[in-house]
């Protein structure tokens, strides 16, 4: 048994040592040739643009101008002017003071509304911009699928012409 055991090594170790390879071209039949085409989708953009009218009004300075304590102190002395007109005897000063004080308080609230009014609206021109997209699909040539059997494996091979044959490598190990 021992003997059949060390021949069996022998003949596989030989047999090992003395594995070869063999390699060569060989040439398939091509038996379809199909122009292929894949659909392709560009965007381009462009610029589309408008005027636009834009609504501005004019907007008063801070209240801080003083023409509230103007128009208070006019009013004042208007309403005591009339109030001095109004009154008789020694209501007279007490008519006076009221007109004053009343004018004073008119007078102040109407030149500070005077103050809070906005001009009438006036319009300026813009130029407004957006960017947009204009896609175009089409079909786009990718090339000829040319297709081949060999030894009943199907064999593929895309080229920019249609081919008679397809060169295959080939390696066969003994």
């Amino acid at each position: 048994m021992k003997k059949l055991s060390i021949l069996t090594c022998t003949l596989l170790l030989s047999s090992l040592l003395s594995a070869e390879s063999l390699s060569f071209q060989e040439e398939v039949k091509v038996i379809s040739s199909k122009p292929e085409y894949r659909m392709v989708t560009t965007r381009t953009p462009y610029q589309e643009c408008w005027d636009e009218q834009i609504e501005t009004r004019y907007q008063p300075q801070s209240n801080n101008d003083g023409s509230g304590t103007v128009g208070g102190i006019l009013g004042g002395v208007a309403g005591g002017i009339l109030g001095h007109q109004v009154g008789g005897g020694s209501g007279k000063t007490a008519a006076t003071v009221g007109g004053a004080i009343v004018g004073t308080l008119v007078g102040k609230n109407l030149a500070e509304q005077n103050n809070n009014i906005a001009s009438s609206p006036n319009y300026r021109t813009e130029r407004r911009c957006s960017t947009r997209y204009e896609e175009k699909s089409s079909e786009k040539f990718i090339g000829y699928r040319n297709t081949a059997r060999y030894k009943d494996h199907t064999i593929v091979k895309y080229s920019d012409k249609p081919l008679e044959y397809i060169l295959l490598n080939v390696m066969v190990g003994y």
